[in-house]
C-alpha cells in the first residue's frame, strides 16, 4: 500500500475531519435506519460495549454527557423499541442495570458488520506494526477527546 510521503499533522487532521463529518451522517442514517436518533444509536453502543457486564442508567448518562433525566427518555424508547431491557440491581434495589436484546443486537450487526468488514479490509492492508500505531493513536485520540469534551463542557 502507497502512503503519501511527507505528511503533516494538518494533512492528518484535515483527513480526520472528513472521516468524522462522514461519520456523523453514517451515524444518522444507521440510526435512522433502526429507528432511533443518534443519542439512542450512542446509547445503545455503550450498552453493546459493555458485553455481558450490565450498565447504569447512570453510567449511560456520563458516557453520552446527558443527564440522567434525558437518560430515562432514552432508555425508554430503546426499550419500547425492543434494543434494552431494564432489570433491578441485585446488590442495590434502588438500580436499575440495562442490558441488550439479543435480537436488537442482530439488527445492528447487520447494519454495521458489512461497514466493519470493509474497515478490516481496509485495515489488512498495513503491517501489524501499522495496525498498532493506528490503534494507539486511535485510543489515545479518543482519549484526549473525551477529556477535552469534559474540560470544556463543565460549566
Amino acid at each position: 500500500m502507497e502512503v503519501k510521503p511527507g505528511a503533516t499533522a494538518a494533512d492528518a487532521i484535515g483527513a480526520m475531519d472528513h472521516l468524522i463529518a462522514t461519520s456523523i451522517v453514517g451515524q444518522q442514517e444507521f440510526a435512522r435506519n433502526l429507528g432511533l436518533n443518534v443519542t439512542d444509536l450512542v446509547c445503545f453502543a455503550y450498552v453493546l460495549e459493555a458485553g455481558d457486564s450490565p450498565v447504569t442508567a447512570g453510567d449511560l448518562a456520563g458516557r453520552a454527557h446527558v443527564t440522567t433525566g434525558a437518560v430515562t427518555g432514552v432508555l425508554n424508547r430503546l426499550e419500547r423499541g425492543g434494543f434494552v431491557v431494564r432489570r433491578p440491581d441485585p446488590a442495590d434495589g434502588r438500580r436499575v442495570r440495562v442490558v441488550a436484546v439479543p435480537d436488537a443486537v442482530e439488527r445492528v450487526t447487520a447494519i454495521y458488520g458489512p461497514y466493519y468488514a470493509r474497515l478490516a479490509e481496509l485495515f489488512a492492508l498495513y503491517t501489524p506494526e501499522q495496525t498498532a500505531v493506528l490503534a494507539d493513536w486511535f485510543t489515545r485520540a479518543g482519549a484526549l477527546a473525551r477529556t477535552y469534551l469534559e474540560e470544556s463542557c463543565e460549566s
